[in-house]
């Protein structure tokens, strides 16, 4: 998904329906914000957290993005935008004591990730 903003060329890619708790993907998403593309991405792969998987493919799919659609260098990006939001919980049930269920409640979130070219002037 691509846009036109003001200021400049925007790209845009979304991860949704992610496994994980949104406090775990923000803490690692917090972390990338505002840094340059290739920064973002030495910093995921060494980052100790199950959560920057799937934020590398929003990221790489971003960037195809911003290449293909827009015609932007991939070494000129920065990360303009990474957010988390809550998706639907998933509904599992454990057997519990005496023909009981549990319910079990597994957390989604949802992942977007912006790029744009650096204002070097």
């Amino acid at each position: 998904m691509t846009n036109s903003s003001p200021t400049g060329k925007i790209a845009q890619a979304h991860g949704r329906f992610v496994r994980g708790s949104v406090s775990k993907v923000r803490r690692v998403l917090d972390q990338i914000r505002g840094r340059t593309y290739r920064d973002a991405l030495i910093m995921l792969e060494f980052m100790p957290y199950r959560s920057t998987g799937p934020i590398t493919k929003v990221l790489r799919s971003a960037v195809a993005n911003a290449e293909h659609n827009l015609g932007l260098d991939p070494a000129s990006l920065v990360v303009s935008k990474a957010t988390a939001d809550m998706g639907p919980p998933m509904k599992r049930y454990r057997p519990r004591a005496q023909g009981r269920a549990f319910a079990i409640k597994k957390q989604t979130c949802h992942i977007s990730i912006a790029v744009t070219p650096t204002t070097e002037s």
